[in-house]
């Protein structure tokens, strides 16, 4: 079967020629030629919502009541050394903003206040979380310590 391509006996006379060169227009670069035809991007923002949906969240984890108390006694001792500015690591949960779960995130910084009222923990670096946000305080602060009551 003979592919109606590959017959170039039709453009002989015009295959060897130069190529035009046009004295009012520039001639246009690869790139420019390529950008004319990327304006139709009609899956432009596919690929935004294949990443968002690939994006991997995890659920919050209910604390039982053993642990909060744990986590309520590092908070009195926090308060009893809160002027000496402690070091200590937060492992925190921040939920998500477009899907459902969140990620949990470790911090360590310096402590400022524990601010009562909004229960919270306000760092140095002005850094704020929320006591509900908290899954485990640990810090050289907490060293020896087994349970301490407030």
């Amino acid at each position: 079967m003979d592919n109606k391509f590959s017959d170039t006996s039709r453009y002989s006379d015009i295959m060897h020629l130069s190529h035009h060169n046009s004295e009012k227009h520039p001639r246009m670069s690869m790139s420019d030629r390529a950008a004319q035809f990327s304006p139709f991007a009609a899956l432009r923002s596919f690929g935004s919502a294949v990443s968002e949906a690939a994006r991997l969240t995890e659920e919050r984890h209910d604390t039982d009541e053993d642990w909060k108390e744990m986590l309520n006694s590092r908070l009195c001792v926090i308060q009893e050394h809160i002027s000496e500015h402690p070091e200590i690591t937060v492992i925190y949960f921040i939920p998500d903003e477009r899907k459902s779960g969140g990620a949990y995130i470790s911090f360590t910084g310096r402590v400022k206040k524990l601010d009562t009222i909004k229960n919270m923990i306000v760092f140095s670096d002005k850094t704020e979380i929320h006591f509900d946000d908290i899954s485990d305080i640990s810090g050289q602060l907490f060293s020896g310590l087994e349970e301490y009551d407030c």
